[in-house]
């Protein structure tokens, strides 16, 4: 390039996905990474500097940033932070040749491309879009050989998308807020799948355990074989107790037991096909047990880097090159066997993107072991995206498989054995449970057997399994709820909203989230529905491609969401408390069972009183079950039942003698139990102290601010400490100590000496409507020398002026972790220090010797 000549500029989101693409683009291209959104709809929060002029317009506008009634005029702003990022693009994109936007391939990509586009400005004309789904040489210049424009079908497709969130989220949850409790949120797609866990979570709570037998008979036959009785009179066999299960083996051991049928046939295991973003995320939960946030995060790297293709898509299709390439490579390090004849082809699902490829390594030659990078995680999930490509291009693995059916009397008997005879795509990828060959002996039909021995063992029946991350994904993508893309995000969400917990791999319905999903049910039941969520997915799928106006699926949206709106204003049932036969320590009114945010808890009826008469007096409950079974039958065995509605019920410990049991569908059922004993909280095992006021066990707990140790005789006792770093206790505090004497300057209160992290200080007495402190001086411990601590008695007996006569106050240093002294003059540091060295004050250093 001559000297003098502009380069062109290509921005992308990424700084990774920058350094990637400027090793494969020449020195006229100047590669820089907008690090995702420069802007969006603003949200309060965000500390804007000036008031814009849509805010005084309506109130719903100014909550929206959005104006449903004026075309749905969006009010963008810059997102804070990208500033300076916009500044120097804008600055670059004056003197450059032409602008590359080199996002995503996705509808969020071209989206930023577009945001981009409108707030650099310009002449649209100098904007070329250009999309690869590897970020490999070739690809990267066959993308910018032929730039496109920006799809603004796929632009409005995810504002669509964008917008309606916002409608439901910012319109909905004002409600909750009013009628069910401060902090809740809804969300278009989010509430939906939160309405799966608690289907599956009322299900479990309904379900009944049943007991039932199994029966084995040890057989033999030259071999012992194990056979299990699977029929009684041509129905399944099932004893449902010990009585009539014996009964049925005393009758089977009068029996003779004769081969009525054996068969033998070949079987056949099919290649799973290439990932997509859906089945990444479920192969990665169940065999590497990675959450689907972090297996996105994971993949975004690969990608980034050019190890894999794009890692958000719906499509199993591959290119040819990529089929031609791995095919290549199993010839070369397979037998012919592996190998099938033609190339395996795979059919996606329903409204896939079929321009888009499947997940699969940008070169298969880059073996997982060769796979060079410093994240072992990056490199487990390399691996297993490698081995699900290499696998799909393979040949079938094939068993015998033999099935033995042996009459005894009126009982069936049957056992079935599997050789594997060719392993085909399982060398390269073996089953998640490996099954072991069962070899069994020669039988043939006719053939008497004689009875060994009988095995009966003892079962329950199981209630529906809970979702795992994989099997909750798997169900999202099986309903349409939501797109593989935004999966990662609905998961985190949900648990971030504090409507479902994760534990043990598993999702459990926390009780906030069985409330919101009922009211909304009772109030927005399309918003809810299911299909109706999937059926709004293929509307913005026909916005994408260009077959349905994008502002008609808002506005027939808007208009039914607006009348559901204004009925729930009237109808949405409140989040009322239930009363509870506790009396409060403090006024001796009754507690009641409340449900917030922030869980379950016990408070004072008092409480709705007015101000002058009112109790804030609550208690925090914890988890009380205190068994440990990972079978989800027996725990529902120990539950105790409902004797209204028969549902589990949910315990919860409110002190050591005491444990509460609440119906699982409280607050609509209101049946309660209180259970009398001796209980310990559930799973602690960690530190406990001496509380320093009570002397009962203080132990460590999470907090806003950090871990810290509380007294277990909460609320009686509501001593805490907090942790240190290095792991102790932090020493107990002294008690507050007023001195009305010293007026604040900032309000009318006064100071009050207290000890904190820092040390001892000087706090108004108003805190927090003022928060005005200072370090108090000798003169003011001097006059409160008999209250103070023990500990702070040095600090009394310092002198109270310095050599020159200035006043001396007390500081405490962080760093050296000890008290001194300085002096003030014309309430400037004198410049003067005395540190404390055991037995006496000495002159110098903050720091002792």
């Amino acid at each position: 390039m001559n000297k003098g000549v502009s380069k062109y500029l290509v921005i992308v989101e990424s700084p990774a996905k920058a350094r990637t693409i400027n090793r494969y683009l020449g020195k006229q291209y100047i590669v820089k990474s907008s690090v995702g959104h420069v802007r969006d709809l603003p949200t309060s929060g965000r500390g804007r500097k000036k008031k814009t002029t849509y805010r005084g317009q309506d109130p719903l506008i100014a909550r929206l940033a959005i104006d449903p009634s004026n075309g749905w005029r969006a009010y963008y702003e810059t997102l804070p932070g990208k500033e300076k990022v916009l500044r120097e693009l804008k600055s670059l994109a004056k003197n450059s040749a032409g602008i590359y936007l080199a996002t995503d391939l996705d509808r969020e990509g071209e989206a930023i491309a577009w945001h981009l586009r409108e707030a650099i400005g310009g002449d649209p004309a100098g904007y070329r879009r250009v999309t690869f789904s590897e970020i490999t040489k070739n690809a990267i210049k066959d993308a910018f050989a032929n730039p496109q424009e920006i799809n603004m079908d796929r632009v409005n497709a995810q504002q669509a998308r964008r917008f309606l969130d916002r409608v439901v989220g910012y319109m909905v949850s004002p409600l909750l807020w009013k009628k069910v409790a401060r902090g809740l949120s809804a969300g278009r797609v989010q509430s939906v799948a939160v309405k799966l866990v608690a289907l599956r979570e009322k299900e479990i709570n309904a379900f009944n355990v049943e007991e039932f037998w199994d029966v084995y008979c040890q057989l033999k036959n030259g071999q012992q074989i194990k056979a299990q009785v699977t029929k009684e009179g041509g129905r399944v066999f099932r004893p449902l107790n010990e009585d009539s299960c014996q009964e049925k083996v005393a009758q089977l051991r009068q029996s003779n037991f004769v081969v009525s049928n054996c068969e033998k046939k070949a079987s056949q295991s099919k290649p799973p096909a290439p990932l997509i973003t859906s089945t990444l995320q479920q192969a990665a939960s169940t065999r590497l047990s990675f959450g689907v946030k972090k297996s996105m995060m994971l993949a975004q790297r690969l990608y980034e880097s050019g190890h894999i293709t794009y890692m958000r898509t719906d499509s199993t299709s591959v290119s040819k090159d990529a089929i031609d390439s791995c095919r290549r490579y199993l010839r070369e390090n397979f037998s012919a066997d592996y190998v099938p004849t033609k190339a395996n082809i795979y059919t996606s699902g329903k409204g896939a993107q079929e321009a888009h490829e499947a997940i699969r390594p940008t070169n298969v030659e880059v073996h997982p072991n060769s796979f060079v990078d410093k994240d072992r995680d990056q490199q487990r999930l390399y691996e297993l995206i490698w081995k699900f490509f290499v696998a799909s291009q393979m040949t079938k693995a094939t068993f015998d498989t033999t099935t033995v059916v042996i009459t005894a009397g009126n009982f069936e008997l049957r056992l079935r054995g599997r050789i594997l005879r060719f392993a085909g795509y399982q060398k390269v990828l073996p089953p998640l449970v490996k099954e072991n060959d069962v070899i069994l002996p020669d039988l043939r039909e006719g053939q008497e057997l004689s009875l060994q021995d009988t095995e009966a063992i003892q079962r329950f029946t199981k209630p529906p399994a809970r979702y795992t991350e994989a099997s909750l994904v798997k169900e999202l993508e099986r309903g349409g709820i939501g797109r593989p893309s935004t999966y990662a995000t609905i998961i985190s969400t949900i648990q971030d909203r504090g409507y479902v917990k994760v534990e043990n791999k598993r999702f459990y319905l926390l009780k906030m989230g069985n409330i919101v999903t009922d009211r909304l049910q009772e109030n927005f039941s399309d918003l809810m529905d299911i299909k109706f969520t999937a059926a709004m997915e293929e509307k913005l799928d026909a916005v994408a491609s260009g077959d349905r106006p994008w502002l008609q699926v808002l506005d027939d949206f808007y208009g039914d969401f607006t009348q559901s709106l204004a009925r729930a204003e009237q109808e949405m049932r409140p989040n009322l408390p239930t009363g509870l036969d506790i009396k409060c320590s403090k006024c001796q009114r009754s507690m009641m069972i409340r449900n917030a945010s922030t869980g379950v808890f016990l408070s004072c009826s008092g409480y709705l009183l007015p101000p002058k008469e009112r109790c804030k007096q609550t208690i925090n409950l914890v988890a009380g079950d205190d068994f440990t079974s990972d079978s989800e039958g027996e725990e529902l065995q120990k539950r105790h039942r409902c004797q209204k509605c028969e549902t589990a019920m949910t315990s919860y410990l409110i002190d050591s003698e005491r444990r509460l049991h609440v119906c699982s569908n409280h607050p609509d059922c209101d049946v309660y139990e209180i259970e009398r004993g001796k209980f310990k909280v559930k799973g602690y095992e960690g530190p406990v102290i001496e509380c320093d006021k009570c002397g009962n066990d203080m132990q460590l707990k999470n907090g806003r601010f950090g871990k810290y140790f509380s007294c277990t005789k909460y609320p009686d006792c509501k001593n805490t400490r907090k942790l240190l770093r290095s792991g102790q206790a932090a020493p107990p505090r002294a008690e507050p100590i007023p001195m009305p004497e010293l007026k604040c300057t900032k309000s009318d209160g006064h100071f009050v000496l207290r000890d904190g992290a820092s040390g001892i200080f000087l706090a108004s007495s108003n805190y927090p409507k003022s928060r005005e402190t200072r370090p108090p001086a000798v003169e003011d411990l001097q006059r409160h020398a008999d209250k103070l601590d023990p500990k702070f008695a040095f600090l009394a007996d310092a002198p109270t002026n310095d050599p020159d006569g200035n006043k001396v106050i007390i500081k405490f240093s962080r760093k050296h972790k000890n008290y001194y002294l300085t002096s003030i003059k014309n309430n400037k540091p004198s410049g003067w220090t005395a540190t404390w060295q055991g037995d006496r004050w000495n002159e110098g250093s903050k720091s002792a010797k």
